[in-house]
């Protein structure tokens, strides 16, 4: 499964507390294991495929506000350098997302919009069609 930016640069985050030693389990005790801190970077970043994918989404949610705030044992050990350099990671994104819309796509019908027209209209061959085939079939989208 791919991972969002937002995933990854939680992913690297974990896994640089990891490697210097910074990392705890839910217990409190230091973790040894490169399997374990994998598996909690998948956890933390919503990437994990033992949870649902509404699961995931609120982890991540609640990871990216823990980075945010610095409460993140890499922030914790090493100050508000590491807090930005996180945040930085995200911060492109984030950017991009803004300048597309508050729903975060670029204006216009959704894909299921326009499918959803088209079996109105009884056009032939719709499930097979891309978005642009859906469009130029509806006549421009409209």
């Amino acid at each position: 499964m791919r991972q969002s930016k937002a995933q990854k640069a939680t992913t690297e985050r974990v896994m640089h507390e990891f490697k210097q030693g910074e990392l705890k389990s839910s217990s409190g005790q230091k973790v040894k294991s490169r399997k374990q801190a994998v598996a909690i970077a998948l956890s933390e970043s919503g990437s994990t495929n033992r949870k649902s994918p509404r699961k995931n989404r609120a982890t991540l949610s609640r990871t990216k506000s823990k980075e945010r705030h610095g409460r993140t044992a890499e922030a914790e050990k090493e100050g508000r350098s590491a807090q930005r350099r996180t945040l930085a990671k995200g911060a492109a994104g984030a950017r991009r997302r803004r300048s597309t819309g508050a729903s975060g796509r670029v204006s216009g019908p959704t894909k299921a919009e326009l499918y959803e027209r088209a079996r109105k209209r009884n056009i032939e061959g719709r499930s097979k069609m891309s978005k642009g085939e859906l469009q130029r079939a509806l006549g421009g989208g409209r």
